[in-house]
């Protein structure tokens, strides 16, 4: 937990809090991915938050994420608002069910199901290719399904894992959906606002928001997420997602080998 000594304490921790957050701005903004995979576990290593505050603060960021990384990728014309729309229509509704489900968790049981999100969310990244080919793009009639069924299922592990969902949802878009990786991305951002919204506010509303240290980090985030955004409209493809993709089997591993206190 965080302890605040003074005004000296309170500026360092401003500046550590920002720091991370353009960090995670950054690789959320070149990810389309939102920054919570990578914010997360920072801030606990860093700042010494618990897993639950942790989780949630991630949360109250992430809105603020979507919102600044949507405006630049909309920008660019790289935003399907449907597509959107019908994702959040369940994400809303699904988000604070994970949240409360997190809440109840032992920190050492949230830190171990973290972890395995992250190896998941790698293979995904790195499979993603083949998944294309093997699977297809469905047909058009199916598509508001798929966008129903993935805004459910990512609202929960949003409001569950502290992140923006957009590692299920712009795998979807790309390979079922037959979306642009930064078509995706953008789409992805701008769903994080309503659920991100919704996800947090449940986290605060249980105590696992740190409202200090959002002073730091909103507006690194927000800074970090405008540079991220502008530079993913001129890398790779590829090059995005094996990066992305090795830092988070890194730190999954990390947080999976976590094991109960007794």
């Amino acid at each position: 937990m965080l302890r605040w000594h003074g005004e000296k304490y309170i500026m360092k921790i401003n500046i550590i809090s920002f720091v991370i957050g353009i960090t995670a701005g950054i690789f959320g903004g070149l990810a389309g991915l939102g920054g919570g995979l990578i914010m997360i576990p920072l801030m606990a290593g860093v700042l010494k938050l618990n897993q639950h505050k942790a989780h949630g603060t991630s949360l109250v960021a992430l809105v603020f994420t979507g919102i600044s990384g949507a405006i630049t990728y909309s920008l660019n014309g790289a935003i399907d608002i449907t597509a959107a729309v019908l994702l959040a229509l369940t994400a809303v509704f699904t988000a604070p069910f994970g949240a409360r489900y997190a809440h109840t968790l032992e920190e050492w049981k949230l830190k171990k199901f973290f972890g395995a999100f992250l190896i998941f969310c790698s293979a995904l990244l790195l499979l993603k290719p083949y998944l294309a080919n093997i699977i297809g793009t469905v047909p058009d009639y199916a598509k508001i399904m798929v966008f129903l069924i993935t805004g459910a299922f990512t609202g929960f592990l949003s409001g569950m894992m502290g992140v923006g969902g957009g590692t299920i949802m712009v795998p979807v878009m790309v390979i079922l959906a037959g979306f642009t990786q930064h078509v995706a991305q953008g789409t992805s951002l701008l769903v994080m606002v309503p659920t991100g919204g919704i996800g947090a506010f449940t986290h605060w509303k249980m105590g696992n928001v740190a409202v200090q240290i959002l002073f730091g980090l909103i507006p690194g985030i927000l800074l970090g997420t405008y540079f991220g955004g502008n530079f993913a409209n001129i890398i790779p493809d590829n090059t995005l997602r094996l990066i992305f993709a090795f830092i988070i089997i890194f730190l999954g591993f990390r947080y999976f080998k976590t094991s109960s206190p007794e």
